[in-house]
């Protein structure tokens, strides 16, 4: 059906009659917008939509901060940490409480008591000194053993990887004749060249300890020296020292921290061991390794000359190990 125009009505007037037909419909009706404005409030609806997104993500984190939140989601990686500071405040903190650990008593292998919370030992030592001095011993040479074995070893896996061809060939080789040698046997031959004393045992544990850790840096070179980002810095005459340090170090950092936590657990163990094999640090420095040699003889007698050092060993190897297997998790930047 068609409608007849009046004959003196042009096509300007109908136009405007039409924008004051709507003009005057929106008058009678407000919630009627037009095609402007309702646009223009979809695109403030999208707006507050996206900013309500952002209000529930958060504020932008940095890599150290987002590795923490992952960190603290892990209850077991919260229950190591919290198991390595205390034991770090007690090594600090401890020797101000209690007394020495060369002190002899009158009564020895005595049981717990008020004066002596762990009892003495078969000198008349008391063992909660030594069990204290013992936790210092072992937290002093795992942390510095895991520190020379981690720079040794990304030296080398580091420069394996990089240089490639005859270098890493011949370095490689060297760390797999190295691993095919039992470390128990590796280390006691150390020991016995070099001595007993806390120093041969942190050389010891730290030559026989960065294979793994050359090994995992050079895998990491391996994969990252090749890649786009690494090509483009070569082309464009970046120093091959800046492209390692800035381009590539950073990106093989998460294995390094994982084995560098979790390695000072396997030291602190293995300095105990080497303690109670009687080859690890001589007496009379307190030693947990070396306390439970000594009580095996008592077990039956005074079993609490075991039990105590035996704790301080297991809690502190555990802890190290829980916030290694944390740290993996939080560093690893393809977990959401």
């Amino acid at each position: 059906m068609t409608r007849n125009l009046e004959p003196g009505l042009g096509r300007g007037e109908l136009v405007s009659g039409s924008e004051s037909l709507q003009t005057q419909a929106l008058d009678d009706d407000p919630g009627l917008l037009t095609p402007e404005a309702a646009a223009l409030e979809l695109e403030n609806d999208e707006a507050a939509r996206l900013d309500a997104s952002l209000a529930e993500v958060g504020p932008p984190r940095s890599l150290a901060q987002d590795a923490w939140r992952r960190f603290r989601r892990n209850k077991l990686a919260l229950a190591g940490l919290v198991i390595v500071t205390f034991l770090i405040l007690v090594a600090i903190f401890g020797p101000l409480f209690v007394g020495s650990p060369y002190k002899l008593y009158t009564v020895t292998k005595e049981a717990p008591t008020n004066q002596h919370p762990f009892g003495t030992d078969s000198l008349g030592h008391d063992v909660l000194a030594q069990v204290v001095y013992g936790i210092r011993l072992s937290l002093f040479i795992g942390f510095v053993a895991t520190t020379v074995e981690t720079v040794l070893g990304i030296l080398v896996g580091a420069s394996a990887g990089w240089f490639g061809g005859a270098a890493d060939s011949i370095l490689m080789r060297f760390v797999d004749i190295l691993l095919g040698v039992p470390y128990l046997v590796l280390a006691l031959a150390l020991v016995t060249a070099i001595g007993r004393g806390v120093s041969a045992v942190i050389i010891t544990l730290a030559v026989t300890a960065w294979l793994q850790t050359a090994r995992t840096v050079r895998a990491g070179f391996l994969e990252k020296r090749d890649l786009e980002y690494v090509e483009a810095a070569r082309a464009i005459g970046v120093p091959g020292r800046r492209i390692v340090f800035r381009h590539i170090m950073p990106n093989v950092f998460q294995p390094v921290v994982v084995l560098a936590a979790v390695g000072i657990g396997s030291a602190i163990l293995a300095e105990a061991a080497l303690s109670f094999l009687g080859v690890g640090v001589p007496p009379p420095t307190p030693s947990l390794g070396q306390m439970i040699n000594q009580s095996q003889n008592y077990f039956t007698q005074a079993p609490h000359l075991l039990i105590f050092p035996g704790l301080a060993i297991i809690f502190t190897v555990l802890g190290f190990l829980l916030v290694g297997d944390g740290l993996r998790d939080a560093l690893d930047v393809k977990d959401t």
